[in-house]
């Protein structure tokens, strides 16, 4: 029998899709996977926008933009198709509702960014963050899909019963991906000023992502080991500004270059605030490089193979870094790096989704 599972793609619309998007597309790439001929994935979108051909699923079109959907959806389930079965939100936008008579319905929650770090979000966000942990709150029927391990209990103490939560891995898959060789990126990297060994940053620059204390640790930390290299930050500019100082600034890449730039670093470093689950150390660990990540990132918290540092300490970023040169980097222990995140795939990622939805 078909069974009909919509799940919503409208971050995939905005300004800055983030890892959401990220997850949205993995999320439809593991249930494609799956190769299960009973589902039927729908991605439903903003008025206008088109499915990517990449995307492994049907699009169809909610009757309004991103921003009238985001008000909206809470109330009305505008452009679910009436068959579905499955209704997902994979984000607090929604939608709640709609589909069959006897549809599932749940969301994804990533994070609870605005309460752990308010500075770095405006009033209008933290408000509309607020009143959707409200309405999940008071939904018993909607399940709660969690993609960070710590966030169960933290939805439990709001009085949220735990029957409703779901933890689901997420995924790193590169078997579809190719990254650029090592004379490419070489090259790249040159036309930008960087030769040699280089210590990487991949994500938005935000000061959740905690740069100014990161910039100053590997000034610190390669005044007593120059292997680090230069700091190259890869990835767009986010909410708030941030002064990268002398780091080396390459913005957004294609998915091939910044695989290749995972792969020929030194170490990758990431030591945000606060996050939500932390993509980049998980695919910097795919590429079997060494890495150093804050404790507040959850997707590498019982991951033995990273350097973990107080984000909120300059001298142990520092340390950190310096650590992590004393690290094995040969063929052995890349691999074994890149076995510590084995587990985490896309398709997993599917299952532990379709096991929620039963």
């Amino acid at each position: 029998m078909k069974r009909t599972i919509t799940i919503s793609i409208e971050q995939l619309s905005r300004p800055q899709p983030g890892g959401i998007a990220t997850y949205v597309r993995g999320l439809a790439t593991g249930l494609h996977d799956l190769a299960d001929p009973s589902l039927d994935v729908v991605g439903l979108g903003p008025k206008g926008a088109t499915v990517d051909d990449e995307l492994p699923l049907r699009g169809v079109n909610a009757p309004f933009g991103v921003r009238l959907l985001s008000r909206l959806w809470p109330i009305w389930p505008l452009g679910v198709p009436k068959e579905s079965n499955v209704v997902h939100a994979t984000s607090m936008a929604g939608p709640f509702a709609g589909g069959a008579a006897d549809a599932v319905h749940s969301i994804a929650m990533h994070d609870l960014l605005w309460r752990d770090e308010p500075i770095v979000a405006t009033r209008r966000g933290i408000s509309f963050h607020e009143k959707r942990l409200a309405l999940i709150r008071r939904r018993d029927d909607l399940r709660i899909f969690t993609t960070s391990p710590n966030l169960t209990e933290r939805l439990s103490g709001f009085g949220i019963d735990q029957e409703r939560i779901h933890f689901v891995r997420l995924g790193v898959d590169a078997r579809d991906d190719h990254p650029f060789d090592d004379a490419l990126v070489r090259d790249f990297l040159a036309s930008h000023g960087v030769s040699g060994p280089f210590t990487l940053y991949a994500g938005t620059r935000e000061p959740r992502k905690n740069l100014t204390r990161l910039i100053e640790a590997h000034d610190r930390a390669r005044q007593r080991h120059r292997g680090l290299g230069s700091l190259v930050l890869v990835g767009p500019e986010g909410w708030g500004g941030v002064p990268t100082r002398d780091a080396v600034v390459l913005g957004a890449v294609e998915r091939s270059m910044l695989l290749g730039l995972y792969r020929e670093a030194t170490v990758f470093a990431y030591v945000a605030l606060a996050e939500g689950w932390g993509l980049p150390p998980v695919e910097a660990l795919h590429a079997g490089t060494r890495v150093v990540v804050s404790r507040t990132t959850p997707s590498v918290t019982s991951n033995d193979e990273v350097i973990r540092v107080d984000p909120l300490d300059v001298d142990a970023i520092a340390t950190g870094l310096l650590q992590a040169m004393d690290q094995d980097d040969g063929a052995s222990a890349r691999q074994t790096r890149q076995m510590s995140v084995a587990n985490l795939t896309w398709r997993n990622a599917a299952l532990d989704h379709v096991e929620g939805w039963k």
